[in-house]
């Protein structure tokens, strides 16, 4: 991601309805994974620390981050709480094997040109029984502005993203696209961000607060649902991942 996401992305991460309705989700699917009171979890491309704090509801949280900036930015606004280290996936990771419960790749993996390099190089650090959570935007034909200003290098369906996770030597244990509600919103953002030829997505910048408030409560609705069925299409897709036997 260029300097300028990374600073956008604190400045809007904490109000902006899909931040606040991502974090809603993915609590409601992290609550279904049982995962014990001292898990070891490890957020690859921790950013500038948006998740690290609920993360910490389900245990001992290290990030992982390529820019020193969004390092910086992260340890700041987190107070030094956790343990985020500088590297790079899949071929500078500054972790010991074994080390973590559970993996966290959330908006991570498209921005990442070698997926299956970077998903293969967890194996070693996943403790026995471990599992990676993976969220990802969905569908190529959705590619924006948006996309190109944060270094995306694709976007996924759920062929796609399992091929992925299959060639990394893992197995998927559950897969759900999500953001369904206001696909159709999304859709018609997109097709009209491209007849006017901007250069940046229209849903960027966190809206006014009767608006931002209205699709965050539309989105997180999805949470309830999403703890235990699965939907059918959506902005974006997430998976779990076990390694195969």
């Amino acid at each position: 991601m260029s300097p300028e996401a990374y600073l956008e992305m604190a400045e809007t991460e904490r109000e902006h309805w899909w931040f606040r309705g991502r974090r809603e989700i993915l609590c409601s699917i992290l609550r279904r994974l049982a995962l014990t009171p001292r898990a070891r979890v490890l957020e690859v491309g921790s950013g500038t620390g948006g998740n690290l704090d609920i993360l910490a509801e389900f245990g001992s949280v290290s990030g992982l981050e390529m820019d020193a900036n969004a390092l910086a930015m992260s340890v700041e606004r987190t107070s030094g709480r956790f343990d985020i280290r500088h590297g790079r996936c899949p071929d500078d990771i500054p972790f010991r094997e074994g080390g973590f419960d559970l993996i966290c790749f959330l908006d991570c993996l498209e921005h990442i040109s070698d997926d299956v390099g970077a998903l293969g190089r967890m194996h070693p650090l996943l403790a026995p029984g471990g599992s990676i959570i993976v969220t990802v935007p969905a569908y190529q034909w959705l590619w924006s502005a948006h996309d190109a200003f944060l270094h995306h290098h694709r976007r996924y369906d759920r062929a796609s993203l399992t091929r992925c996770a299959q060639a990394a030597g893992f197995r998927i244990e559950r897969i759900t696209y999500f953001n369904t509600l206001l696909f159709p919103l999304a859709v018609a953002a997109r097709l009209c961000d491209r007849l006017l030829r901007r250069k940046r997505s229209s849903g960027d910048a966190v809206p006014a607060e009767p608006l931002n408030t209205a699709l965050y409560g539309i989105f997180k609705r999805e949470s309830s649902w999403l703890a235990h069925r699965g939907l059918p299409f959506g902005v974006s897709l997430l998976a779990i991942l076990k390694a195969d036997a």
